[in-house]
């Protein structure tokens, strides 16, 4: 008899009964899509793996803890067979066939009834990826089609080319540390999506080269403040743009709202009563120090760190900063913005009681090609920067965690 291709459909699973006979690996990756679709689930298993059982235990499947016997499948409206045995699998199988109950089996796909395909999400679009047929079926190329699919739709290299999607207002997007790679799908989709993109001289950079022609991009630093403050200049060129009826994206180094004045630009937006989405991006507060192999928290050395802006000296009256508990803190001290006053920032420290010997690490433009590690310590740290020519943008590490790790060699 010819071999016909499998027929897609989506099934629409909720408050349906849905059996699944084994609780191994199987199981596992597959649970979490049929949980998902608010499926009746009864997992039929004498035992299951850590995860299996921590979805029994939150209620959101049922457990059998015993082997499949005839008759489990009675109600279900689709099941996986996935255990270890396979005369259990077969006669499970045998009855869901007399039932007309679709099975999917894991050990045997040309016996199953129906087949799972490779699927993946992105922003309410569900992208299913099935074989035409049994012979021949690799489910690794299936998967890689899937991949590419989906990245291609999250980040926005792949769009219908009548129905392209626009995200009305404005999104305020953290574009992560400086390596473009860096950035969350989400963001870059946005990006991808934007008319008007508003850009700081910390975002990544190298995102502004692959947008289209069409899309008008305003670095924030050249925006003209005549009588305005510079901030509020940005925030009336976001309010600007979007009441145009633009889909405009804010593009910031880091986290919107880590030392980002994100809030402000939300609280403006608000004002004017424009819609805003803020996608949180990769602090450089951690991942600078990550990608110069300094951990901000070790097993036995440090179970805290925290994060400060030096953008003002210690001795500062505009400054926030608890100084002096800093300086009690046992953990790692991040400090953003502190280039330029970290002398005055390693003098405070010390004389309220922090070694001078704190090993120090400053981190140049870090993630980029251009990054650069300079040690030094709390005592040596004003002198070394001076040294060294370090510049702005450089995330300082001050603590233990430092020394976990050699320094590389710089080219």
């Amino acid at each position: 008899m010819a071999e016909h291709p499998a027929y897609p459909v989506g099934l629409r699973l909720t408050g349906r009964r849905v059996v699944v006979l084994g609780g191994g690996q199987v199981a596992q990756r597959r649970l979490p899509a049929l949980i998902a679709a608010g499926a009746d689930i009864l997992l039929v298993s004498p035992e299951a793996t850590p995860s299996v059982e921590a979805m029994a235990d939150a209620g959101e499947i049922t457990w059998l803890r015993r082997p499949y016997a005839e008759g489990d499948l009675s109600g279900a409206w689709y099941a996986l067979i996935a255990t270890s045995d396979p005369v259990a699998n077969a006669t499970a199988s045998a009855e869901g066939e007399a039932h007309r109950v679709w099975c999917v089996r894991s050990d045997d796909a040309d016996q199953a009834t129906a087949w799972t395909p490779a699927t993946g999400t992105s922003e309410g679009v569900t992208v299913a990826v099935l074989t035409t047929s049994a012979r021949g079926r690799d489910p690794r190329h299936t998967a890689a089609i899937r991949d590419a699919v989906v990245a291609g739709l999250s980040d926005g290299t792949l769009v219908a080319p009548h129905h392209r999607t626009r995200t009305p207002g404005v999104a305020l997007v953290g574009g992560g540390p400086g390596d473009p790679d860096l950035i969350t799908v989400r963001g870059r989709r946005l990006l991808a999506e934007a008319d008007v993109v508003i850009a700081d001289r910390l975002g990544p950079r190298d995102l502004l080269a692959e947008l289209p022609p069409h899309v008008e991009v305003i670095d924030a630093a050249k925006i003209p403040y005549g009588r305005y403050m510079a901030q509020e200049a940005i925030n009336n060129a976001l309010v600007e743009h979007a009441k145009q009826g633009k889909s405009v994206v804010r593009l910031k180094g880091g986290d919107p709202f880590v030392f980002g004045r994100g809030m402000e630009e939300v609280q403006a937006l608000a004002e004017a009563g424009i819609p805003c989405t803020v996608v949180p991006g990769i602090s450089s507060s951690i991942s600078v120090p990550a990608a110069a192999g300094i951990p901000v928290t070790h097993r036995g050395v440090a179970h805290e760190f925290t994060v400060v802006s030096g953008h003002v000296a210690p001795d500062d009256a505009r400054s926030l900063v608890d100084w002096p508990a800093m300086a009690r803190l046992r953990g790692t001290l991040v400090v953003l913005m502190g280039v330029d006053k970290i002398g005055k920032i390693a003098e405070t420290l010390i004389a309220h009681g922090k070694a001078p010997e704190t090993p120090v690490a400053l981190v140049q433009e870090g993630t980029t090609a251009a990054q650069r590690r300079v040690d030094a310590t709390l005592a040596t740290v004003a002198e070394t920067v001076r040294a060294e020519a370090v510049k702005p943008p450089a995330v300082i590490v001050i603590g233990a965690v430092v020394d976990e790790t050699p320094t590389p060699e710089q080219p």
